[in-house]
């Protein structure tokens, strides 16, 4: 009805332009009143029938000359508090013709036109204030009656536009509206999923709280993590040794840890908030008051941790950093109480009193005792020292007592220790092998241990000064060596190799021979023939051969007194202090 209603506008309208082109006049014809009323009702119908703003401006800019003889010049929507002006064929409005409207601010006024005697332009208001403009003019100056068409003209139009614009306004308030709900459905499903995360986390919280309070220690830790996650649970020291396992898969034996890889995980994953994953654990530290006490991971192999298992290993990590530092306050108690005993024992005490502290710390004094003293060249001897010695002596089975002095670590042990268990132990921890240790002869009584303390620190000194630097040396394997004091010049001991024994090293050195070789094998088997051919497995023949060729070089008697007893010390010397052949 309404494009009938248009399409009749359309019609009329090019019938007039038809009969212009017959030669009529060229201004509008004056169109009776009633046919013009008939042909305005149409129109505001087409107006309302629309509810898109441009159409409504386009409709009524196409048929202004329903209303008098009168030409659109230009037309302005109200978009954004500014006017736009609206293209008419293809053409906009003349950049005067937009500055006059503007200038208008919202009231009617003339415009000029060229070749137009008479312009207005014309406000679009609405109850909700100014939609546009209607620029509009004409050849001739409009009569009272044909201004009054143009006045219903524009309050249809301005009406039309309000319906319109109050339309879209609705649309884009109910649009609004739905966007609002949306985000109110959202809002309602996060502050559903807050409050069930607040109430998983006050139920992990209260369960941990609970596991801590058993008493169960790290073990409890593990089982009550591995439960809520469904994850292997593990808790390792600082230095990467398991201290704890609970769920499948545990590696047997368990990996020996590496000093440098370690320090370096615990470097990592310190830089970063929260638990992090390194290859398949999701690992976070036990670090209360900022230092590291140990290590709690999760083993997940095919990565299916999600938020959940991390807040329980943060909160299982929180739960256990209470019982990790009074562990370490107890093992500092009983160091201290450890050095006092072990500082008191080599400075010498009463037996009385040390039988009863050595009680007190589970220890047990009664039985025959070593000194061992431990050094190592690129660690700094401190408590952190200190307390990797006293691991790696549990770690090989050794009950001690433990102290620290200036230069080195002393150990008091209740049995011969091995030969090189600690050393290795200890080469394992601190990632070097620049080391050494000293061991004392046993001590059968408290009052002695001052002396094997000295004993121990020879050996270390020996050890230190030798060829072969680094490892572990006992005081009663010293030999010959044993006699010499603490203080010794070394430089004198290799003049004194190089008096008696020079002229057989170079022989030796030149002719890749094995004359000092000979020689100490001679002193050692008090100088029989047999068991010296036997110990180098040579014939009699060769070794008298040797013996000779020995005295030809050396120019030394082996019959003379003097000469043997320098020469077999020499050779001790050169073995046991030199290092032997090289």
């Amino acid at each position: 009805m309404v494009g009938s209603r248009v399409h009749s506008l359309h019609h009329r309208h090019s019938l007039r332009k038809g009969s212009l082109a017959r030669g009529g006049p060229r201004r509008p014809a004056r169109v009776p009143a009633d046919h013009a009323l008939h042909e305005l009702v149409a129109l505001c119908r087409a107006l309302f029938g629309t509810v898109n703003e441009v159409e409504i401006l386009r409709l009524a800019m196409d048929h202004i000359a329903a209303a008098g003889p009168y030409s659109a010049e230009a037309g302005y929507l109200t978009v954004g508090g500014d006017l736009v002006p609206s293209p008419r064929g293809g053409q906009m409005p003349a950049l005067a013709v937009s500055r006059r409207v503007r200038e208008l601010a919202g009231q009617d006024g003339n415009v000029t036109v060229p070749g137009r005697p008479w312009g207005r332009a014309l406000g679009l208001r609405g109850l909700d204030g100014l939609h546009g403009y209607l620029v509009v003019t004409s050849r001739s100056r409009p009569t009272e009656a044909e201004r009054s068409l143009l006045a219903a003209l524009v309050r249809h139009t301005a009406a039309a536009l309000s319906v319109a614009f109050t339309y879209r306004r609705r649309r884009e308030d109910a649009l609004e509206l739905h966007r609002l709900r949306g985000e109110r459905t959202v809002l309602q499903r996060q502050l559903i999923s807050v409050v069930a995360e607040l109430s998983y986390e006050r139920a992990v919280d209260a369960f941990m709280a609970g596991v801590a309070a058993s008493g169960g220690g790290e073990e409890a830790v593990t089982r009550a993590l591995h439960g809520l996650t469904g994850l292997p649970a593990l808790v390792e020291d600082r230095f990467g040794r398991l201290r704890s396992w609970t769920g499948p898969c545990r590696p047997v034996p368990y990996p020996e840890p590496d000093p440098v890889r370690q320090d370096e995980m615990l470097y990592a994953v310190a830089r970063q908030a929260g638990p992090v994953r390194i290859r398949d654990r999701l690992i976070t530290l036990i670090r209360p008051h900022g230092e590291i006490l140990g290590v709690l991971a999760l083993v997940d192999a095919r990565d299916k941790a999600d938020e959940h298992t991390v807040l329980a290993l943060e909160r299982a990590a929180a739960s256990l950093a209470p019982e990790l530092t009074h562990l370490r306050n107890l093992a500092e108690v009983e160091l201290r109480l450890h050095r006092e005993l072990v500082d008191d024992l080599l400075a010498g005490t009463d037996e009385g009193s040390a039988y009863a502290r050595s009680e007190a710390v589970g220890y047990d004094l009664h039985r025959s005792h070593y000194v061992v003293v431990v050094q190592w060249s690129d660690r700094t001897t401190d408590d952190s020292f200190a307390r990797t010695v006293g691991r790696a002596a549990s770690a090989v089975g050794m009950r001690s007592l433990l102290s620290l002095r200036s230069e080195h670590v002393v150990l008091v042990v209740d049995d011969r220790p091995h030969a090189h268990a600690l050393y290795e132990a200890l080469a394992r921890e601190t990632g070097t092998r620049s080391g050494t240790i000293g061991v004392s002869a046993p001590s059968d009584s408290l009052n002695d241990i001052p002396h094997h303390y000295e004993e121990a620190q020879r050996a270390l000194d020996v050890r230190r000064h030798s060829r072969d630097r680094y490892g572990t040396t006992f005081f009663d394997e010293l030999g010959l060596y044993r006699i010499l004091g603490p203080g010794n010049d070394y430089r004198e001991l290799e003049t004194f190799v190089q008096e008696w024994l020079g002229q057989l090293i170079d022989y030796d050195s030149r002719h890749h021979a094995t004359l000092v070789e000979t020689l100490s094998r001679y002193f050692d088997c008090g100088g029989n023939y047999d068991e010296t051919a036997e110990s180098l497995a040579i014939h009699r023949s060769t070794l008298r051969y040797r013996l000779q060729r020995i005295r030809d070089i050396s120019g030394n008697d082996l019959a003379n007194v003097e000469d043997r007893l320098n020469l077999q010390v020499a050779t001790r010397v050169w073995k046991i202090v030199l290092g032997g052949p090289g």
